[in-house]
């Protein structure tokens, strides 16, 4: 119930319990100021009994009602007996209909019983209509006439106030009914926006959490492309050295191990501080990965042969560092596992795609056997799979024992900015 509901049942409340008192009072005014309407000594005596009465009535009413809230049989008897006061103070002197009145108010408060709240309002009707008429009792037949039509458009007019009485009390109640339903929404919705926020909270510490999983995982790529394929690359050249007959050769391979060295180090620089491969520091791809092949078959002693088809695109840096990468740690399982002696490395410029092919002629393997990577192992495919599809790419195998491996790795075609 909103305050102006509120506001307005306490004023009918008042209505209700001082009305009578002020309109018995105001009939007990007028009919002293028209006392010739009243003939005899007996009836101005009955008058004041009856006024006394009335007073009398509404104080005893006024404590018992407290008790008795509601329509009750009390209540009823209490409409009665104050109708009757009513009725024989307005046969009396018509002016103590405006005490009759009173029972237009209370009858839905007094009388139980839905079906006989009717009969109170039209008993006070009655008296007013009598009054109305020019006062009770009636000597031509012109006063009965005229009673009968009062009686008649005052019950209309009691009818139709009582339904548009109706109507509005089930709008308030409609409307009390839409506003606690509002208020039931609004605490489920900030219930609702509580349960949202902590699960947005829960959200961002999940993605923080897989953000910090993936740049680990993302370094741990970075070290296995650079620092371990470097110093695997320099146990090879010493391990060389170590078997050298002669002096000039295991200069060159300790020279060899020195310059891997140095470039293993500044790859774990940039690395640390995310920056891309060194090969790509001053060239695009094709020149950073002609030169990693050369550098590669210079290394291993196996022939490469680096090719690029389709025109040539300035690429964006992380599409340009992670197909390296693939072909970095393509070229380090080749010379590693396939025991190859020739391999091929194509880059392909498809329009709106770029495609990465390594092929070797080495021992092949079958794809759906491979063992899963160890602690000592390296990355292998999938950590190029990886790497393909963290930038929408994808990464294709073809393989089978005796017949070489090939390698694809498609990704979208991203301009540099």
């Amino acid at each position: 119930m909103t305050a102006a509901d509120t506001d307005i049942e306490r004023r009918w409340e008042l209505i209700r319990s001082k009305g009578p008192y002020g309109l018995l009072a105001v009939g007990t005014l007028l009919s002293a100021a028209t006392a010739e309407l009243t003939p005899g000594p007996a009836e101005r005596i009955t008058v004041a009994v009856l006024v006394a009465a009335g007073f009398v009535l509404q104080l005893w009413w006024g404590r018992a009602s407290r008790t008795r809230p509601g329509p009750t049989t009390a209540g009823a008897v209490y409409y009665a007996l104050r109708w009757a006061l009513g009725f024989a103070l307005t046969w009396l002197n018509p002016f103590f209909a405006f005490y009759a009145v009173t029972g237009y108010f209370d009858s839905d408060e007094l009388i139980p019983g839905r079906r006989l709240r009717w009969v109170g309002p039209f008993a006070c009707s009655i008296a007013v209509s009598g009054s109305q008429a020019g006062g009770m009792p009636f000597h031509e037949p012109v006063q009965w006439a005229v009673f009968a039509g009062l009686l008649v458009v005052n019950n209309v007019i009691l009818t139709v106030v009582g339904h548009l009485t109706s109507q509005q009390e089930e709008r308030s109640r409609a409307r009390a009914e839409t506003i606690a339903e509002l208020e039931r929404t609004n605490t489920a919705l900030h219930q609702a926006l509580e349960e949202n926020a902590a699960l947005h909270a829960q959200l961002l510490v999940q993605a923080r959490e897989a953000g910090v999983a993936d740049e680990r995982r993302r370094l741990a790529a970075e070290i296995h492309d650079t620092i371990a394929q470097g110093l695997t690359g320099i146990i090879a050249q010493l391990q060389v050295v170590a078997n050298a007959a002669d002096l000039p050769t295991a200069r060159a391979h300790l020279d060899r191990a020195s310059a891997l060295a140095r470039h293993s180090l500044g790859e774990a620089r940039r690395s640390v501080h995310n920056l891309a491969p060194m090969a790509l520091e001053n060239d695009g791809l094709p020149q950073a990965l002609k030169g990693t092949v050369a550098e590669w078959a210079e290394r291993t002693g196996i022939r490469a042969d680096f090719t690029v088809t389709g025109t040539a695109e300035h690429l964006h840096d992380e599409l340009s560092a992670t197909l390296l990468r693939i072909a970095q740690e393509a070229l380090s399982n080749a010379s590693r596992h396939a025991r190859a002696t020739r391999v091929g490395v194509t880059l392909s410029f498809l329009g709106d795609e770029v495609i990465l092919d390594i092929r070797d002629d080495g021992k092949g393997f079958d794809p759906l056997a491979l063992p899963e990577r160890s602690h000592a192992g390296g990355f292998g495919l999938a950590g190029m799979r990886a790497r393909a599809e963290r930038i929408a790419g994808c990464l294709t195998v073809e393989s089978e024992p005796g017949r070489g491996t090939a390698l694809s790795a498609r990704v979208p075609l991203v301009r540099h900015e």
